[in-house]
């Protein structure tokens, strides 16, 4: 579905990428972890054709995305966090947008307005920002692309539209989709995304599904601070400590995305040595 290979890019005074490999297969919700700046939403932008390469390769569905073709086009859906409406009525930006995808389900959309409880005699233009955000979600879902791009979904959204969000997403994907979700906010995406990929300072530090993290590391939260080295990672948290370590039993394990990111991205070199070594 998506093969980058050796990818280098940047910004006149910023080197953002340099020589990064990443594969998408699709059936999967990926979710694109990493702190503000570490280049989460340039990705998108070079897998959507927003962005160009400028050395290396990045192949969507067989296609160059920079060059955008029209078949790729119409596969492709972006939602940006920066979000832009028309001055538009719902009905009549369906109308003009809807066509540019040619599995629209009309049905679709209309039970994901009624779920996110978007009012549609207003134009787009007038709608709060979190309810414009839940409208593209909702198009974007409906649209039924073999590629979605979500950049901080989340963002502008209260609880109960995140709780609508996640319910709504986790029915979505299908067996021929990519579904890539960026995000820094762990916690909003937690049983929801997988594989993890964590990309930090402007690398793939991290890509693993969710079991087999599970089955190499465990996440707990202990009173007292541990002092043993076999603590990967340790961090003062409520409740007590919240501590990361080296699965060495049988049994597959809840992981805590937020350790997981935290640990990953503060002393990773050790969490990468276990799936290395488990590799060989």
């Amino acid at each position: 579905m998506i093969e980058i290979r050796n990818m280098s890019f940047g910004y006149r005074r910023k080197r953002l990428f340099s020589g990064l490999d990443l594969t998408l297969q699709p059936g999967n919700i990926y979710g694109l972890l990493g702190k503000n700046g570490a280049g989460k939403t340039t990705l998108l932008k070079i897998i959507s054709g927003l962005r160009q390469a400028q050395e290396g390769s990045c192949s969507v569905l067989g296609h160059d995305p920079a060059r955008r073709p029209a078949a790729l086009l119409e596969e492709i859906c972006f939602i940006a966090e920066e979000l832009y409406v028309p001055a538009l009525a719902p009905d009549m930006f369906v109308a003009l947008q809807a066509p540019l995808y040619p599995r629209f389900d009309h049905a679709a959309f209309r039970s994901f307005l009624g779920e996110f409880e978007i009012a549609t005699d207003k134009k787009l233009s007038e709608l709060s920002y979190g309810q414009k955000k839940k409208f593209l979600i909702a198009f974007g879902l409906a649209s039924r692309c073999r590629l979605l791009l979500m950049d901080e979904p989340t963002n502008g959204l209260d609880i109960p539209s995140k709780s609508q969000f996640r319910r709504l997403l986790a029915g979505a994907g299908g067996a021929d989709q990519v579904i890539l979700v960026s995000t820094h906010q762990v916690r909003d995406m937690e049983n929801l995304i997988d594989p993890i990929i964590i990309l930090d300072e402007g690398r793939i530090i991290f890509q693993q599904s969710l079991r087999e993290v599970g089955t190499r590391l465990r996440a707990s939260i202990e009173s007292t601070e541990p002092m043993d080295e076999g603590a990967l990672h340790v961090e003062k948290t409520l409740g007590g400590w919240a501590v990361l370590r080296e699965n060495t039993g049988q049994e597959e394990t809840r992981m805590d995305l937020e350790t997981l990111f935290n640990a990953m991205t503060a002393e990773g070199g050790r969490v990468r040595a276990i799936f290395e070594e488990a590799m060989k």
